[in-house]
């Protein structure tokens, strides 16, 4: 039923952004349909690996934005409806069924954007998540630009290989995380007890581009039966030479995940110096960084989608 508040500025901007880009503008919830699993092809042997060339150009969108809408993508502005925008229009063409979730906070609509790609065991899902949004002070292209374009570029993968997945695979992006998780612990509320359970795993990227490199922040959840995936992303940097350390579920969106039994993982790459500042643009993204992070996920969501949906994630 659509809602009888007002429409918001937030709300307008994002049908104009979406008509602008030949997607229909919603309200609330909408859904293309994409191609039927019967259309994909047979499960890769491994999984692919992409270059900063691959994935720089969705930062290079998300600061274009950014600089048309007062330097930033915050929640409740234009800049972020423009950048849900962007990514819904890339899904759509790949072929992901995708809704828009509204939700409301400080009198602003907010949107989480949920991307499903047909097939799979829809009892075993695997969610992979960023969020979207920055600070009012900068661009946020570091945080979360670059987590964001890595779960996108790791979508659109999945497209281009045809990939059919034991798991059911669903991504999203995260309204209103600088205001305190908001929009991530909207979507775990309004899960029924039955959706909530069908989650196998969650994955979550925030920050993934730092320029300062030390080490890659995994998340470890060995409350919730996240150990494993942990262990994946261990593994994943070990084995490239890349030093990491365990961080607890409080760390992102994670949290919202955690509190709710849901196993959870992810990874960082640090905090840089232009954390929620007007400097969080392109120039504080690391390309390589950028790559190397993608690729994890990249490998991690291969690793989990193309294994038996009934064994343990």
């Amino acid at each position: 039923m659509p809602s009888s508040r007002p429409v918001s500025l937030t709300a307008r901007a994002l049908g104009a952004a979406l008509l602008l880009s030949t997607v229909p503008a919603v309200a609330a919830t909408a859904a293309t349909q994409g191609p039927t699993p019967a259309a994909a092809t047979a499960v890769p042997a491994a999984a692919p690996t992409v270059t900063a060339a691959e994935v720089m150009p969705h930062l290079q969108a998300l600061q274009r934005i950014a600089d048309h809408n007062g330097g930033n993508r915050a929640h409740g502005t234009r800049g972020y409806a423009e950048s849900v925008a962007y990514v819904k229009r890339a899904l759509d063409r790949a072929g992901f069924q995708t809704q828009l979730r509204r939700f409301s906070h400080d009198g602003k609509d907010g949107y989480n954007l949920i991307a499903d790609w047909p097939g799979g065991d829809p009892d075993h899902v695997l969610l992979s998540g960023a969020h979207l949004d920055s600070v009012p002070m900068g661009p946020g292209i570091n945080d979360n630009g670059s987590g964001s374009a890595a779960v996108l570029t790791t979508a659109l993968q999945v497209a281009k290989a045809g990939l059919k997945p034991e798991r059911h695979l669903r991504f999203a992006w995260w309204g209103a995380e600088e205001a305190g998780l908001v929009g991530s612990a909207d979507y775990v509320k309004n899960l029924s007890a039955d959706d909530r359970k069908a989650i196998d795993l969650y994955l979550n990227l925030d920050q993934a581009g730092s320029k300062n490199l030390q080490q890659y922040l995994v998340v470890k959840d060995e409350k919730n039966g996240g150990a494993a995936a942990f262990k994946a992303f261990e593994n994943w940097f070990g084995s490239r030479g890349f030093a990491t350390f365990d961080i607890p579920l409080d760390s992102s969106d994670t949290e919202s995940f955690g509190k709710a039994g849901i196993p959870t993982s992810g990874f960082s790459s640090g905090v840089s110096d232009c954390l929620h500042s007007a400097c969080d643009d392109l120039a504080n993204v690391d390309p390589a960084t950028q790559a190397t992070s993608t690729n994890a996920l990249i490998g991690v969501v291969w690793q989990y989608a193309t294994a038996s949906a009934t064994a343990r994630p």
